[in-house]
């Protein structure tokens, strides 16, 4: 199945994106984050606030090993650690509905991002921190058609990886 292994992975290019957790709740959430961060060889996955960290079996059960594959960190502040990361040259994009959001599909929406990139998700309940999403150069929002407006945060930050590895992926080797 051309399926890499853990050394292998951690030799391998990934893209220029790192995912950014802002106080999720949920272990599972951050099991699956970590699973869909190995599947599309995300550069780096942080841990922020209130999330949890490996070592945790809720973790484990839907990260199925990722989090040995996939670099993590984990940092209190998520406001000091965005900050930092736009210091160090990352676009901060936040994932989530707010006042001058683009949509994700929208063919504008990435042609003037440049990159490596920080993508920012939210709390299940109260999405990115405002404070967080103010130093964010771009706000984006996955279009829906039903009668909810949200989505789980691990299903939205698979959606959002999947769309800029559909859009990257040509680089990795």
């Amino acid at each position: 199945m051309r399926r890499l292994t853990v050394n292998q992975f951690h030799e391998a290019d990934k893209l220029p994106l790192v995912v950014v957790l802002d106080n999720v709740r949920s272990l599972h959430n951050v099991g699956s984050v970590f699973r869909t961060c190995d599947a599309f060889r995300v550069s780096r996955l942080i841990l922020c606030g209130i999330t949890s960290k490996p070592p945790a079996s809720e973790i484990h059960k839907t990260a199925l090993g990722a989090e040995d594959s996939v670099e993590w960190e984990y940092y209190s502040d998520t406001l000091q650690t965005v900050i930092s990361l736009r210091e160090q040259g990352y676009t901060l994009i936040a994932l989530e509905q707010c006042e001058g959001s683009i949509m994700l599909d929208s063919q504008s929406s990435l042609s003037s991002i440049s990159y490596p990139i920080a993508l920012i998700l939210g709390n299940e309940v109260h999405g990115v921190s405002q404070d967080v999403i103010d130093k964010c150069q771009l706000c984006l929002e996955i279009p829906q058609s039903g009668t909810k407006h949200s989505l789980n945060v691990s299903v939205a930050a698979g959606i959002a990886i999947y769309h800029f590895y559909s859009l990257l992926s040509s680089s990795l080797t």
